[in-house]
């Protein structure tokens, strides 16, 4: 377990006002404890800025800077309960570091997450607020996420948390047999159609999960 009195908040940011948060999760259809649990450990008021840390555990993206932002309580659970159900849960690679909150989730209940930041300053701060809490199971890459990180792959599960227009091929590639990703696909302009993929026997099957808003999948890096 993480530090509880380290972490602990006060007020908006209190233990009671995270768990109302999961309360909500449960009521919107996040039923997988292991999901709830990690949610529920992780405070998320460590993930945004001071300024408005007391809104942390709103069921809201917020920003997070640099026209980042931080994903909604529910879309970061959704995704994890997706990939938790479908995949094996030894080795995960997250494109899309950001605050480092999902990275977080995913630490709890994968044994291995590898996750890519295309902003290093993000990366930075994220691997900071990681390292804090303890997790010691997350390997960081400042990379352009289009490319994956074939030096570990195959993956047992992806998670892309930005749009892309199309799926990557270079992360098809990586993906295991019987492995799951999932990502959102569209313009950054509009709604875009959150899509789970599974990959059996070298078949490619695609399930369209709902309508999502994600910021958009760049490629390159940004210093």
């Amino acid at each position: 377990m993480l530090g509880e009195q380290k972490f602990q908040g006060i007020g908006m940011t209190s233990d009671r006002t995270r768990q109302r948060l999961i309360r909500q999760l449960s009521e919107a259809g996040i039923d997988e404890p292991h999901v709830l649990a990690a949610m529920s450990e992780i405070p998320r008021h460590l993930f945004v800025e001071e300024g408005i840390a007391h809104r942390a555990y709103e069921n809201n993206a917020l920003p997070i800077g640099l026209g980042q932002t931080i994903s909604q309580p529910y879309i970061v659970a959704q995704m994890t309960q997706i990939l938790w159900r479908r995949s094996k849960h030894q080795k995960l690679l997250e494109i899309g570091t950001g605050s480092g909150y999902q990275c977080a989730i995913l630490s709890r209940l994968w044994d291995e997450v590898y996750t890519i930041e295309r902003i290093r300053e993000l990366q930075l701060n994220a691997r900071e607020r990681l390292l804090s809490l303890g997790l010691r199971n997350i390997h960081y890459k400042a990379a352009d996420g289009y490319l994956g990180w074939k030096e570990h792959a195959p993956f047992d599960a992806i998670i892309v948390t930005a749009a892309a227009p199309v799926i990557p091929e270079r992360l098809l590639a990586q993906l295991s047999d019987e492995g799951v990703m999932i990502i959102p696909i569209g313009a950054a302009e509009q709604i875009q159609q959150l899509i789970l993929i599974e990959k059996v026997q070298g078949e490619i099957k695609q399930t369209e999960i709902e309508p999502v808003r994600f910021v958009p999948m760049l490629p390159g890096i940004q210093t």
